[in-house]
């Protein structure tokens, strides 16, 4: 992972960025969207996650109030068996009223055909394959901006929360260790999607931070079939497993059997987020 982070890092110096820049980030859940977050961090650019859920006139608004020098993006990802083309909302979110944005970069994920405006578009691959493996860390203050999170607009124009590097990373490490008891041997699972604020802090930095062995998935809970996250836990082993209240009252309504085709005796920790747990739903 640090070679790789090393690697875009250098990707990212070669198309000018320096400290204080600001890119967006529009990826499924693949490893290069992590990879993407550390090497802005380890340069001082100031990185904002954008779900990728998200319409591409909700992608426009983010990339125009965080003034947006680069976007990194797939051609596209997979959900429930279907593509999602997150290239073309790209595309879309930038014909007109984003001209801070020089260069966008894409990886290829899916393998579908997508346009690519010369001089703009570059694929991660062809980047990648002319860099370097060591790029020193720029040395930056406590203070020094390290992401925007935007809220999620339903309730008017989404605003941007700022985290700076050392406090955030000091939290997101302490939480890690003390909350999960997190132990060398453990195999740790958030299931969240990193375009939210758990997904930062709970699959990214906390983990990373505190050494731990950790999974990311891309996909839905309920596909191939509802015990996905069942078959998962089973497969890796995943002794600590984090996630939702909603998504755990979804799969109780479809019934005990899916968790009973699986051995879940490494589980030793249960954790829920985003609002209080019900006891039905912790049971």
């Amino acid at each position: 992972l640090h070679r790789l982070v090393c690697r875009f890092s250098n990707v990212l110096l070669a198309r000018g960025l320096k400290t204080g820049d600001r890119a967006v980030l529009y990826m499924p859940m693949i490893p290069e969207l992590p990879i993407a977050m550390l090497a802005c961090a380890r340069l001082g650019i100031i990185h904002s996650v954008v779900f990728g859920g998200f319409s591409a006139e909700a992608l426009k608004a983010r990339i125009q109030d965080l003034c947006a020098h680069v976007v990194i993006t797939a051609d596209g990802g997979w959900r429930r068996a279907k593509e999602v083309r997150l290239k073309d909302a790209v595309d879309e979110a930038i014909a007109s009223e984003c001209p801070s944005v020089k260069d966008v970069i894409v990886c290829r994920r899916t393998g579908s055909d997508i346009p690519m405006q010369p001089g703009r578009d570059h694929w991660w691959h062809e980047l990648d394959a002319a860099s370097q493996d060591h790029c020193p860390a720029a040395e930056l203050d406590s203070e020094h901006p390290l992401y925007v999170l935007y809220t999620s607009g339903t309730t008017g124009k989404p605003k941007g929360i700022l985290h700076t590097t050392g406090g955030y990373l000091l939290h997101a490490t302490m939480t890690m260790r003390w909350v999960f008891d997190i132990k060398e041997e453990d195999v740790y699972w958030c299931s969240a999607d990193i375009g939210w604020v758990t997904g930062h802090s709970y699959i990214v930095y906390g983990p990373l931070s505190a050494g731990a062995t950790t999974l990311m998935y891309e996909g839905a809970p309920d596909t191939p079939a509802f015990d996905r996250w069942w078959s998962l836990v089973a497969k890796y082993k995943v002794n600590i497993f984090y996630t939702s209240p909603t998504a755990i009252r979804a799969l109780i309504r479809q019934g005990d059997e899916w968790p009973a085709k699986h051995d879940l005796s490494s589980l030793r920790l249960l954790g829920s987020v985003g609002e209080p747990i019900n006891p039905a739903a912790w049971e």
